[in-house]
């Protein structure tokens, strides 16, 4: 059965307004009617309706092109497997989110939106599935790592170095899922601050989020010899091949993580790199990687590190990143990694946009990668 994809977008526009009620509806379904699945979910559901959102209105969104797609779906499965999801779960699924939309629009659906969403879902089903299956065959559902140092950076800020006891395949730039052993089945997202180490080993910068279970517990309760849970890579704001000489990259707070992966790369692998790093904060105390930075500005290669503070009023002039961006910074159309604070992505976007920087230069991602889907809609709209 084809995909109409006319049918999706004109069904969707009728509950985008109420997708928080689709969601809530979607969820309560399915616990009622398949209490077994409930136990694959935290016991907390707001960030997972939000993510179920956020993958809805991606798909729908781009179901035209199913090369862009399938790939996304196929990373989605991938990182499923986590959950313990298996191939009998996804019809259950699929019959409650069509029954949740259909509430919600109530007499404006049409017969012919459940047809289109079942087509839809019967056809991303199938690439979730088999994604998931060819994964399992050469990695597994999630890794076991360990604690290996811990440095509390600021009062807010602390950078935790994990040892997997399986091998970590991953890009530089990428970002990972960790869950904690106090918080169970709570899976939230954090940029790998390093490129590959032969020793295998992943560093992350966390900062402590108001009301944060997992970021308290990685910052101020997780110890060197503790267990952390991480899920497989994901992320594509990665140095494109050929590897570019010329990098500018805007980092904002704990967004700095993947940019210095991306910097350790370059240097790495590129003979005469010549690299611009704009690290920008709201305090000057959330420069929290000054020495590290400093040595990294250090090794053989061209690496000028300038700093912006945006609301400290003891430091002088305060600037955000997006001030601090010049047409000098700009010629020869660097490469350009960008990732913070989504409004602090959103802002660097469109100063660059302002300069001239042609888009397809640019890779941006926010801090950790959670809100990468919702971003993209927002600059697209």
């Amino acid at each position: 059965m084809s995909v109409d994809t006319g049918l999706l977008r004109e069904s969707w526009a009728l509950v985008a307004d109420a997708s928080d009620k689709v969601a809530a509806q979607f969820y309560g379904m399915l616990f009622s009617r398949y209490p077994a699945i409930r136990e694959l979910f935290p016991a907390v559901m707001d960030a997972q309706r939000d993510r179920l959102l956020n993958a809805l209105t991606y798909v729908v969104l781009n179901l035209d092109d199913m090369g862009t797609v399938t790939a996304y779906l196929r990373q989605l499965a991938r990182d499923h497997r986590k959950f313990d999801v298996r191939p009998e779960h996804y019809p259950a699924v699929g019959r409650c989110l069509v029954a949740a939309m259909r509430a919600n629009a109530v007499d404006q659906w049409k017969p012919a939106y459940d047809d289109a969403w079942m087509a839809a879902y019967d056809l991303i089903a199938r690439i979730m599935i088999q994604g998931a299956a060819e994964d399992a065959n050469s990695s597994p559902p999630y890794w076991v790592a360990r604690v290996v140092a811990h440095e509390q950076r600021s009062p807010e800020i602390a950078v935790l170095t994990v040892e997997p006891t399986q091998p970590y395949a991953f890009h530089a730039g990428q970002y990972v899922s960790i869950q904690t052993a106090r918080w169970p089945r709570i899976w939230r997202s954090y940029s790998i601050a390093n490129a590959p180490r032969p020793d295998n080993r992943l560093t992350f910068h966390v900062r402590v989020v108001p009301g944060g279970w997992v970021s308290t517990a990685l910052a101020r309760q997780t110890s060197v010899g503790d267990e952390l849970l991480l899920g497989p890579p994901r992320g594509a704001m990665m140095l494109p091949s050929p590897r570019p000489e010329r990098l500018l990259c805007l980092a904002g707070g704990t967004g700095l993580a993947p940019i210095k992966a991306i910097i350790e790369e370059t240097l790495r692998t590129t003979r005469n790199p010549d690299i611009t790093l704009i690290h920008g904060a709201r305090r000057q105390e959330d420069l929290y990687d000054g020495g590290d930075l400093m040595r990294l500005a250090a090794t053989p290669g061209r690496v000028r590190l300038v700093t912006a503070v945006s609301d400290d009023p003891t430091y002088l002039p305060r600037q955000t990143i997006a001030d601090m961006i010049g047409r000098d910074h700009i010629e020869d159309s660097p490469a350009t990694f960008v990732c913070g604070p989504p409004e602090m992505v959103l802002t660097t976007l469109h100063r660059l946009s302002e300069l001239g920087l042609p888009a397809h230069r640019i890779r941006s991602e926010p801090d950790g990668g959670e809100l990468t889907h919702r971003l993209r809609v927002r600059v697209s709209t």
